[in-house]
């Protein structure tokens, strides 16, 4: 049967220093790098990966060469795996978005806060169209027995692994947790999530939780 092992990216300076990225092209720290290859010696040892796709962000990408050197499988990208377009808010911190904006809470706002789109930017329905649509696009394309790796981010496993639960699209966000470079395994011929957010094949020191929003 068809398997997708979706993982977020490794910590990014962004993450460390609790702002929103978004779009932006934020590189892996140290400790980042070290996570994504920790992820690729674990997806080696454990997967037979045939295809390994991801994001066009340039954290995603970083995480993603780890996973292509420790599997020897060629990379693709795809920008629909891309996290949320914050517009204008990227950048800002996490506190000062959800403080100053609570129209882009979905903890204080709920659904009204999905629909709310930042200045040149995406509401979360948009972006949760997007993936579900990148998502469709790579079920359609699997072969039998298949084993296809997707790095990404928060946001965008979150509304996936969301949508396949059966999870409302403020749920979906809210709560289900993803570290970086977890694992979350999908069963795609039902399709059926088997591993959610799943970090034990990461150091302890490498496991310290980031900010939730990229």
């Amino acid at each position: 049967m068809a398997t997708v092992l979706l993982a977020r990216h490794g910590e990014t300076t962004w993450n460390r220093s609790g702002r929103v990225q978004g779009w932006a092209p934020t590189p892996l720290t140290d400790r980042g790098h070290d996570q994504a290859a920790a992820l690729g010696a674990a997806l080696a040892s454990t997967a037979d990966v045939g295809r390994l796709v991801s994001s066009d962000l340039r954290r995603a990408v970083e995480t993603a060469r780890h996973v292509a050197r420790a599997t020897g499988v060629d990379l693709e990208t795809d920008e629909g795996w891309r996290e949320r377009d914050f517009g204008c808010m990227q950048g800002l911190s996490v506190t000062d978005l959800f403080g100053d904006h609570p129209e882009y809470a979905l903890g204080q706002s709920g659904v009204a806060a999905a629909t709310a789109r930042p200045d040149s930017g995406e509401t979360v329905i948009e972006s949760r169209d997007r993936v579900l649509a990148a998502w469709e696009r790579l079920h359609a394309d699997l072969t039998p027995d298949e084993t296809v790796v997707v790095v990404a981010h928060g946001g965008p496993i979150r509304l996936l692994v969301g949508s396949i639960r059966g999870y409302d699209v403020v749920d979906s966000i809210l709560e289900i947790d993803q570290d970086n470079c977890a694992i979350n395994e999908i069963v795609a011929s039902e399709p059926r999530v088997v591993r959610q957010n799943d970090t034990s094949h990461l150091p302890e020191s490498l496991t310290v939780d980031s900010e939730t929003v990229a």
